[in-house]
């Protein structure tokens, strides 16, 4: 079961619509990624679901201080913040390149 990411809320997160953008364009495995991550944190909490290894849920350095992000593969990267609320709000899903390191 895919969502359609045209809804705000999906459990407890949201969508900007830069987000919504960037999902169009990014292949199917990683939207299933991203579905299944939504779904954790929907039956199990973002707590808990931030310490399970495979999603390499980690906080951000930088100008990106306030943000989050997990691992959807290695190649893409979802970058969200935690709002007030406790709702995840997903700021962007980026390609991340090698080569930029």
């Amino acid at each position: 079961m895919v969502y359609t990411y045209d809804k705000h809320d999906i459990f407890n997160a949201k969508l900007s619509r830069g987000a919504k953008k960037d999902l169009k364009r990014v292949p199917l495995h990683i939207k299933v990624k991203l579905q299944a991550w939504l779904e954790a944190i929907g039956h199990n909490g973002l707590k808990h679901v931030m310490k399970i290894p495979g999603y390499h849920d980690e906080p951000l350095q930088g100008k990106r201080k306030s943000q989050r992000s997990i691992r959807l593969s290695k190649a893409y990267r979802a970058i969200y913040v935690i709002e007030k609320n406790e709702r995840v709000k997903f700021i962007e899903v980026i390609e991340v390149n090698k080569h930029e390191y």
